[in-house]
């Protein structure tokens, strides 16, 4: 019997492989509804990825765990498979490679960096669709919800803990001028911040130097708002302009 007889096709159409097709079928259902459960609040607050990417990654991730269950039945049961495969290398590739995945929405911009909780969701999703893979329904719908309440509500548990926020701070001055980092940073001070230890990175161009720092509030709710932290910054002696920004992850 060769592989593209009559026999050898029909095996791939045999009573066991479409029964095991059908559960494929369910587990890759559920995955995918799960995901976008996930990505729609990603895709509500506006981040790049969104039920789509989350659909697929858990969709993709079921698929790629399911099927080592059924050795015995690939290739229309011709495999020369080992009837128990290593399922755990199967998973060790499936989160590496989510890994990459979730890196390229990691975005750095000065001290901003944004896309942490998505590239982290993102792997979650991964872990959902593989507990759809191995049959551990209830514990992946489990973990769909936590993933959406952590995302939803933690952020507004933050706002009502103690924290202090920190602030990204560009200083141009003017043309000569030489700035005095102990007077800087005792006006930084006053308006209730201090700057960040190893965080002060200094440029020159055409003579004229440019500061970039962090600074962290001394309270959760310092005196100086950012509008009022840039009027004070004008005052300071040789600013020629300046730039302000929340350094938020």
């Amino acid at each position: 019997m060769t592989l593209l007889s009559l026999d050898s096709l029909a095996a791939y159409w045999s009573m066991p492989i479409v029964e095991a097709n059908i559960v494929v079928f369910f587990n890759l259902l559920g995955a995918l509804l799960l995901g976008l459960l996930i990505g729609y609040e990603r895709s509500y607050h506006g981040r790049a990825a969104g039920m789509r990417t989350y659909g697929l990654v858990c969709l993709a991730s079921a698929a790629l765990t399911v099927i080592v269950g059924y050795p015995e039945l690939w290739f229309g049961g011709h495999s020369h498979v080992p009837s128990n495969p290593d399922v755990t290398r199967v998973i060790q590739g499936i989160v590496t490679g989510v890994g990459f995945l979730g890196a390229g929405v990691i975005i750095k911009e000065g001290f901003t960096i944004s896309g942490l909780t998505t590239a982290a969701s993102i792997w979650t999703a991964s872990a959902i669709g593989v507990l759809v893979g191995v049959g551990f329904y209830a514990a992946a719908m489990l973990l769909s919800v936590m993933s959406a309440v952590v995302m939803m509500w933690v952020s507004k548990l933050e706002t009502c803990l103690p924290s202090r926020h920190a602030i990204a701070v560009v200083l141009s001055f003017r043309q000569g001028f030489a700035p005095n980092e102990e007077e800087l940073g005792r006006a930084m001070l006053e308006l209730g911040y201090e700057i960040a230890k190893g965080s002060l990175v200094i440029s020159l161009n055409n003579n004229k130097q440019e500061w970039h720092f962090s600074a962290i509030a001394l309270l959760k709710n310092p005196n100086y708002s950012i509008p009022a932290v840039s009027r004070e910054l004008s005052k300071f002696s040789g600013v020629e302009s300046f730039q302000l920004s929340f350094a938020r992850n």
